[in-house]
């Protein structure tokens, strides 16, 4: 156990930055130095890799400095589509699985040589996989499986789409961070004149499977809770999935308030799109989304339609995944930064101390409440 003129760390710290995440990286780093300048002098704490591809698509990978003894945590967005690579001359966009070969590329890499390995992956891989319903592959139990056999001791997560896929490593670390603080932080910066009573705002469930989340958010701020459910056919199959017919809502009138939709993530964004226009309808003030992951598959144009026609007035997606660059120039996007979270997480673990305070923010958001509401009543 290696000391310092602070407190003893579980090993030298490495983070290893994957393709497409060199901008969240930096600014980890950039606060990994910030939080420890009083008791260490490092440079960086990147640890640098690479993952080339021959011209047949095939890859492997390069650790390019030493890492016997180190603990590591391996940054991931498994979701980048803006990476590229060559396969016999044509230009390719990295798929998940892609992503996921290059990871257990590193970890290959690494040989046994480190201490410990965690892997962030802030959008899980195939979490939407997570349970059968019919003849089919569970590829996010097999993925966390195949992660922990390769000598992965510890896997972090936000927002899991269903947190009880970590019952497939029932002896392993895994651990589901909710981004709940830095979403109400960016809301009563980004929308100064919200208001946090029931009489003017209202927290919305898109739908049945993310009751859990939109209850923490009502619970912690005091609001009512409505939720949305989804009438589907399940008689035709389009695209993958059972197309929505209906939704319904159950709750209390929305009527001149502000509404507050909370899911895991945007991936056409169809479902919350039609939320939004029955809420307006319904007589709804203004609507914001909060998603820890945006996709967006299928283009920004339906969400600027939306914003026109009053239906969204923000939505608010974490920097946790790849965002396009005309994402980024929207006047209804909101990003919501982790990237100083993830960075405390990660000094935490390496002090191989509880992260049980990072993980349940109710304290931090009743601090954030009293300094909101003190200042708005100046």
């Amino acid at each position: 156990m290696e000391e310092t003129t602070s407190k003893p760390i579980y090993g030298k710290l490495s983070v290893i930055c994957m393709r497409g995440c060199e901008e969240m990286a930096s600014k980890i780093d950039w606060y990994l130095r910030k939080f420890r300048e009083d008791y260490e002098n490092e440079e960086t704490y990147i640890t640098h890799v690479k993952c080339p591809r021959f011209g047949s698509g095939e890859g492997k990978c390069v650790i390019e400095d030493t890492v016997r003894g180190h603990d590591i945590y391996i940054i991931c967005d498994i979701f980048n589509h803006g990476i590229t690579y060559k396969m016999y001359g044509q230009e390719n966009h990295m798929s998940p699985d892609d992503h996921y070969q290059d990871l257990k590329r590193i970890i290959a890499a690494i040989s046994g040589k480190a201490r410990r390995i965690t892997v962030v992956m802030p959008m899980l891989y195939e979490g939407r996989q997570h349970r059968r319903t019919a003849r089919e592959s569970l590829d996010c139990a097999m993925a966390l499986q195949e992660l922990i056999g390769m000598g992965v001791t510890n896997i972090l997560t936000f927002d899991a789409h269903d947190a009880r896929v970590q019952n497939a490593i029932p002896l392993s670390g895994f651990d589901d961070v909710q981004t709940t603080y830095q979403m109400i932080k960016a809301l009563s910066r980004q929308v100064p004149d919200i208001s946090f009573d029931k009489e003017n705002t209202i927290v919305i469930s898109p739908d049945e499977g993310g009751m859990k989340r939109a209850m923490y958010f009502s619970s912690v701020l005091g609001l009512d809770l409505g939720m949305y459910y989804k009438r589907r056919n399940y008689s035709v199959i389009i695209d993958g999935k059972n197309p929505i017919e209906a939704h319904e809502y159950l709750g209390r009138s929305v009527e001149g308030k502000d509404v507050m939709i909370i899911d895991d993530m945007i991936s056409s964004g169809e479902s919350v799109l039609d939320i939004g226009k029955m809420l307006k309808e319904q007589g709804a003030k203004r609507v914001f989304v909060f998603t820890a992951f945006g996709l967006f598959c299928n283009g920004l144009e339906k969400f600027d339609e939306a914003y026109k026609n009053g239906q969204i007035s923000k939505v608010f997606t974490t920097n946790l995944i790849y965002r396009t660059p005309e994402l980024l120039e929207r006047e209804w996007y909101c990003e919501v930064d982790m990237s100083k979270y993830i960075s405390l997480l990660i000094d935490t673990l390496n002090h191989d101390e509880t992260i049980s305070h990072l993980l349940v923010p109710a304290q931090r958001i009743e601090n954030l409440l009293k300094k909101f509401n003190a200042e708005k009543n100046k």
